[in-house]
């Protein structure tokens, strides 16, 4: 080499050399939408499953309340705001469907009045849980 050239070294890209190209970015891209794709509907079954785990649970604790309150008074209770007063609940559960505390009250037999049974709102319809 000669005292006036320069070597020039094309092993580098750029000047910064640590940059990514734009394929690479929407091959990245490309990969986490499908990797998402696949795990959302995954993800989003298991919610609605706690979901409806949550309100048969509130429901049994609900039922377990009126039948200790018949048990103790020997009459059900004329709301569900009585086993609240009378300390047999601490709040009357919310339904984690709907997110309100609206249960379907189901009424005993003609002779004594109260709360019978609970069921979810939309089981209004159909049956019960």
């Amino acid at each position: 080499m000669s005292s006036g050239e320069r070597r020039v070294d094309f092993s580098r890209r750029g000047s910064g050399g640590g940059g990514f190209t734009l394929i690479e970015l929407v091959v990245v891209m490309a990969l986490v939408g499908l990797l998402l794709s696949i795990a959302a509907p995954r993800f989003l079954g298991s919610i609605d499953k706690g979901r409806e785990n949550v309100r048969r649970q509130n429901i049994a604790a609900l039922r377990g309340a009126i039948d200790q309150f018949r048990a103790d008074s020997g009459r059900y209770p004329e709301t569900l705001d009585e086993l609240v007063a009378r300390r047999y609940l601490r709040e009357v559960p919310l339904d984690p469907v709907t997110e309100r505390s609206d249960w379907r009250i189901v009424p005993p037999q003609e002779p004594e009045k109260g709360v019978y049974d609970v069921q979810p709102p939309e089981a209004a319809a159909g049956g019960a849980n």
